[in-house]
């Protein structure tokens, strides 16, 4: 027998990311409810049951002091302003790409459209989205459009707006749009099927129609598992399993391939079980080929299984990566695997970044199936328990840790340290608190543990202690060593009216206003930016008060030196009119100064008003016939140049006049 898994079956981001928050929230220690099952998938949410987790049909069924999680299908505005109104604290597990449907039937509601949703209109998804409408309709399929479409025939001449439900059907989606794109010449369309609902789908049609029969695993309730089945039984025999216990073994044993796929809510685990499972087909059958299925059944047949107790301790190597789990050679019958989940505490991390075939390690055994032959692993437990006293001897000894930054929650961030997951209040997690939360994620930070919880396994960092100690030891280095005049490179820490803040490394100076520049600004962001690296040397120092001011503009550029310099009396320069008076014009030689043009130097001739001549905008040339640096005035003389001209012209004149008279003796 042939076996072919999808390439894309099992865990969709939305999915994934729903689950692993409410495991994250376990993981810190909290009381956690679902609005709803989280997930479409009996084993899992009774795995979520065992920890404690409760679900509950309503916000008011929250009890006082649980974290309340709305699951990826998203909620109406009405259930939102609920949560607000009593209080509750929650966590957003919504699918970004239900979030984004939500946006748009809510502007589009706000625009006076009509918005028409394509999908079942009972799923939780649906009632959510239409919870952010005003005016809305929703059909399950094509002839349901068009049943819509009699029933209410203004429909059709009303500005609309068509969603569909991210996990509908691909095929009759396109049926529907064939009846939109006639019938409703105003309608804005959105595909707002999930890519990975299409792709999904796409791989299972193309799976099926080389298959002689089709395993599709996944809940009852779940609706894009039941799209997989429905699109798969159109080319061949199709079971909808739960479980591997459901397998149809009999009826499979005569297929010659079979395909195998997932639906969204599907963990990994289950997938491999019905893998191994599926080994007494081809145990029988006397083959074992398989494609993309990254389960050795011969190893798992050729002797009976050993059992392992959960909590063991053993030592693997690892022997295969995939997205979602890493296979591990433990040294028995059974097929290890390490759950994503629970290869590290940082949520972020990918599996092939954190390992690589031949690794080995140290690993807890989490779950075994004796039956089925398969042992789940975790190396973050393992990793975490070995940390844990490190973790917690640092609160006495306030010995400084170092970890990573790899969540930012609501009230503060997430640092792993030793394998170890340590919360870090937002009100200890900068310098400042202005300082956004979001710059620290994925950064190496220093902190101390200033709390923990031993019962319940939960440590509190500080990483503003660690900043404050180190901010202090500069201080004092800068004051013994600061004197005026001396230089330094700082970086712009903030900007106000009146000028703008340096960090000096530990200590911060003002250049004020009007230091920044030799020109006259409005505002000092006009000449630096938050962030930007600046050199300023010291101007004063209150070492009482702790105040240092700094200069930032050099006196090498100051205007009146770079005239002084560059543009000594004589110099013929462009100039630019700026102002005029009734005595005359104001002309910016260079950036900082202005020289007069006296009504007088304007032109070669009597004038009324300098406006005869120049006009705001022109460059003119002008000469520069006197400077007075202690007054700060310069004057200028376009008629200087005039002169010059004017009597070289008559001097040329009598010349030309006797040409003539030459040629003609």
């Amino acid at each position: 027998m042939k076996i072919t898994v999808a390439k894309s079956a099992g865990f969709c981001f939305g999915v994934n990311r729903a689950v692993q928050m409410v495991f994250g929230l376990l993981d810190e220690g909290k009381q956690v409810c679902t609005l709803g099952p989280i997930i479409h998938n009996p084993q899992t949410l009774q795995e979520l049951e065992s920890r404690g987790v409760q679900i509950v049909e309503s916000p008011s069924q929250t009890p006082q002091g649980a974290t309340l999680v709305i699951r990826s299908h998203g909620v109406s505005e009405a259930v939102l302003e609920e949560i607000h109104r009593l209080g509750i604290a929650y966590v957003d597990a919504t699918c970004p790409f239900v979030a984004k449907i939500h946006k748009i039937v809510s502007e589009a509601s706000a625009k006076g459209q009509t918005v028409l949703i394509a999908g079942n209109a009972t799923h939780p998804e649906v009632e959510g989205i239409r919870g952010h409408c005003q005016s809305c309709y929703v059909f399950k399929n094509a002839k349901d459009l068009e049943d819509l479409t009699s029933n209410f025939p203004d429909l059709k001449n009303k500005p609309a707006c068509f969603v569909a439900q991210t996990t509908f059907s691909v095929a009759e989606w396109e049926n529907c749009l064939e009846i939109i794109k006639k019938v409703y010449t105003n309608a804005t369309i959105f595909d707002t099927i999930c890519n990975a609902t299409a792709k999904r789908q796409s791989e299972a049609v193309e799976l099926s129609e080389h298959c002689d029969a089709m395993i599709v695993i996944g809940g009852r309730q779940s609706s894009n598992t039941a799209k997989l089945r429905d699109v798969c039984r159109q080319n061949c025999t199709t079971y909808l399993i739960e479980t591997a216990e459901e397998l149809p073994l009999s009826a499979l044993k005569g297929a010659a391939s079979v395909g195998i796929t997932a639906g969204a809510s599907t963990p990994a685990s289950i997938i491999k079980e019905v893998l191994v499972t599926m080994s007494e087909i081809i145990e029988n059958a006397g083959a074992n080929s398989t494609e993309n299925a990254d389960t050795s059944f011969e190893e798992m047949l050729e002797e009976s299984l050993k059992s392992l107790n959960t909590d063991e301790k053993v030592h693997g190597v690892v022997v295969g990566i995939a997205p979602n789990e890493v296979y591990v050679d433990v040294g028995r019958k059974q097929a290890g695997f390490i759950p994503v989940a629970e290869l590290s505490a940082d949520p972020n991390a990918k599996p092939e970044d954190l390992v690589k075939i031949g690794d080995e390690m140290d690993l807890l055994i989490m779950r075994t199936n004796d039956q089925e032959g398969t042992i789940m692993l975790s190396k973050k437990r393992l990793d975490a328990a070995k940390g844990w006293e490190t973790v917690a001897a640092a609160e006495e000894s306030q010995e400084i840790l170092t970890g990573v930054v790899t969540e930012v929650i609501k009230g503060g961030v997430i640092a792993v340290t030793n394998g170890v997951r340590v919360f870090i209040p937002a009100s200890q997690a900068t310098a400042s608190r202005n300082d956004p939360l979001e710059d620290l994620l994925k950064k190496e930070v220093r902190f101390r543990i200033i709390e923990v919880n031993r019962n319940r396994r939960r440590a509190v960092g500080s990483i503003r202690s660690v900043l404050k100690d180190e901010r202090k030891a500069l201080a004092d280095k800068f004051w013994e060593t600061a004197e005026v005049g001396k230089e330094y490179t700082g970086v712009v820490k903030s900007l106000t009216a009146y000028g703008a803040f340096v960090d000096l490394g530990g200590i911060d100076g003002m250049i004020h206003i009007s230091e920044l520049s030799w020109s006259r600004i409005k505002h000092p962001s006009e000449v630096v930016n938050v962030g930007d690296t600046v050199k300023v040397y010291i101007k004063g120092l209150d070492r009482e008060k702790g105040k240092i001011s700094l200069g930032y503009k050099r006196a090498e550029d100051n205007p009146w030196e770079i005239l002084k310099r560059e543009y000594p009396v004589g110099t013929v320069a462009d100039v630019t009119v700026v102002g005029m008076t009734t005595f005359g014009a104001f002309a910016r030689i260079i950036p900082g100064i202005d020289g007069l043009i006296h009504i007088s130097q304007i032109a070669d001739h009597r004038i009324e008003k300098p406006q005869d001549v120049l006009k705001i905008g022109d460059v003119v040339k002008a000469k520069i016939t006197d400077i007075d640096f202690e007054k700060k005035r310069v004057s200028l003389s376009i008629r200087a140049l005039l002169e010059p001209a004017a009597a070289e012209e008559e001097a040329a004149a009598p010349a030309q006049e006797e040409a003539p008279a030459a040629d003609a003796e």
